[in-house]
């Protein structure tokens, strides 16, 4: 997502059988208030064992008893989590967008799409913060960790990961191997050292998650799909390697912001087609990815209603309207905000020929004979991190044509066992099942998949000839779920990138001559985040702060071996608040006696 990251609250249950509901989860709480230590139920995956071992001894050693559940999947945990069954669950969030918006709307706003708070005050201060930047942003957003961490309590900061990424540079040339801070993994760029090998052999990529939520860039907001739907779908704009917004590689040639920063223009390329599969293969459909296209899309991911389970509406929630523009007057007298220039010319650097035109349809474009597709996104009230949301992936295009002609169903009554929506991961799984009915934008399109590995081809009409055609024809991603297998995978060339390399094995890598390591900051960070339905926790910020305190991040960085960073909130990497969690066993007994009286 980091990208993945991206999301995961990641959980655990030491129950390997049925969930309890909410009424058995209700009625079997502890009440053990006033009557001696206080016991609480931590939620993990396996492959967060450790930091959960280590939250255990710091819990235990300030007076509580500790019930650590321990789950070995994701889909297991979204169902213990939706029940209720946890005090604290071992979190994590990447911020792929760059922005510190994002770092907080969906995941502590009330109705975000993965809150489970709801604090009108915290409400206000996300809403306050989105709109201001520098100093102003840095403190405000000091004022919502307050109230989130230490006045409320409903996290309790772990730690900051950095990113190591293992290369099998054997076979790929490690120089041309992206490791953004945010941006999910860029596949058109990578190479093999051999450069003949690009049209025949497949680049071999790893994930751990097999099971994908959808292919409809909007329906998911995850590590099974992040990094497979950025590389399937152009956005508007994309993100440097250090969170810089930017136009390139994007399906804008330029961006510019107007006056009152409410007013957002692209002026469009007209080198990329949307792909198709058909026998096995990429297919040019000769269907130009236009401002149509645009217009569509950006409408459906701020529309909650427009489709079934939409996970990413929250993010384009601040847009107002999408347009085509088909008037030059207005794009010279418009202005960019803080300058003098304006913004037809702002949109006119490093074009094929000059705008002589804007085209209405996309049956008009012609940019070698100056005739343009321009597209104008207006935010309610001044937002520039906007674009930061329009590169993620759930900005990615698609076709108007090809979705409108598969979601033909009813939203309100929608049947996943009957109706097949657009990006359903059953239509390309081997099998009886499957019809790929995918249209991509992006470098690569989605053939097929089983439970082994998912399989891209590239884009025969994206970018041809330029920078940004994809070098690699092929990319298998296989699906390896024990980050350790993994390793050996990359370390016997049976995987070609290994993504995210764990702390505690980067020696490993680093004394390998086959494999080159590389190391980049990263917006991940790991959280406890508590219940705030239904347990003890849930209704004592007492009890949480005394939860709060007991963490000591040292301990974390210290069986890391200094690869971590200490944490405040999601919000740590991206914006210096100045505050510090630290461990205070004074102030866990202080806020346990109010918390028992």
């Amino acid at each position: 997502m980091k990208r993945l990251l991206v999301f995961l609250f990641i959980a655990v249950l030491a129950l390997a059988g049925c969930v309890q509901t909410k009424t058995e989860v209700e009625g079997s709480k502890d009440d053990s208030k006033g009557k001696g230590k206080k016991s609480i139920e931590v939620l993990g995956m396996s492959a967060s064992e450790e930091d959960m071992n280590i939250v255990r001894d710091q819990l235990v050693k300030n007076g509580f008893d500790v019930k650590l559940n321990i789950q070995p999947d994701y889909g297991s945990f979204s169902a213990q989590k939706e029940a209720g069954n946890y005090d604290l669950a071992l979190s994590s969030w990447t911020t792929v967008t760059g922005n510190p918006d994002y770092a907080v709307r969906g995941l502590f706003k009330t109705g975000g799409d993965y809150s489970t708070v709801s604090d009108s005050k915290l409400d206000a201060l996300i809403e306050e913060a989105s709109t201001l930047t520098g100093d102003e942003a840095a403190a405000k957003y000091k004022e919502l960790e307050q109230l989130l961490v230490f006045d409320q309590a409903y996290i309790a900061p772990l730690y900051i990961s950095n990113k190591y990424q293992g290369i099998y540079s054997e076979l790929v040339n490690p120089k041309t191997v992206h490791l953004p801070k945010s941006r999910a993994q860029v596949w058109e760029s990578i190479e093999f050292n051999d450069s003949s090998k690009n049209a025949t052999e497949p680049l071999i990529l790893h994930q751990t998650i097999s099971s994908l939520t959808s292919l409809d860039p909007i329906k998911g907001n995850d590590g099974s799909i992040n990094t497979l739907n950025t590389n399937m779908y152009v956005r508007l704009v994309n993100l440097t390697n250090t969170d810089d917004v930017v136009s390139d590689g994007s399906l804008s040639y330029n961006h510019a912001i107007a006056e009152g920063n409410q007013e957002y223009y692209f002026i469009l390329r007209d080198d990329i087609n949307f792909a198709a599969v058909k026998d096995g293969a990429a297919v040019d459909t000769g269907e130009l990815v236009s401002a149509e296209d645009v217009v569509f899309s950006l409408n459906r991911a701020k529309d909650p209603k427009s489709v079934p389970d939409h996970r990413t509406y929250s993010l384009h929630e601040n847009i107002e309207t999408v347009e085509i523009i088909s008037d030059l007057a207005e794009l010279q007298k418009k202005k960019v905000a803080g300058s003098d220039q304006s913004v037809l010319d702002a949109l006119s650097q490093h074009l094929p020929a000059s705008v002589t035109q804007l085209a209405k349809d996309k049956g008009t474009v012609n940019n070698t004979a100056g005739a343009y597709q321009v597209v104008k996104i207006t935010t309610p009230t001044p937002f520039p991190q906007v674009l930061n949301y329009l590169a993620h992936q759930s900005g990615g295009i698609v076709s108007e044509k090809q979705v409108t002609s598969i979601n033909t169903y009813d939203v309100a009554s929608y049947n996943p066992d009957k109706d097949i929506a657009y990006g359903d991961q059953t239509t390309v799984t081997e099998g009886t099942a499957y019809n790929n009915h995918l249209y991509a934008s992006g470098p690569y399109i989605l053939v097929k998949k089983n439970d082994y590995e998912a399989q891209f081809v590239k884009n025969p009409a994206y970018r041809v000839g330029s920078e940004y055609e994809p070098k690699i024809a092929k990319v298998n991603v296989r699906f390896i779920a024990d980050i350790d297998s993994a390793l050996s995978a990359l370390r016997n060339g049976e995987i070609h990138i290994l993504q995210s390399v764990p702390e505690t094995k980067l020696d490993i890598v680093k004394s390998d001559s086959k494999l080159t390591l590389h190391t980049a900051d990263s917006n991940a960070v790991s959280y406890l985040l508590m219940n705030t339905s239904g347990r003890a926790v849930s209704d004592s910020a007492d009890l949480r702060k005394a939860i709060l305190y007991s963490i000591n991040q040292d301990e974390f960085i210290s069986y890391y071996q200094g690869n971590k960073k200490p944490a405040v909130s999601t919000v740590s990497p991206l914006v210096n608040t100045g505050l510090k969690l630290e461990a205070d066993s004074a102030k866990v007994k202080e806020y346990l006696k109010a918390y028992k009286d």
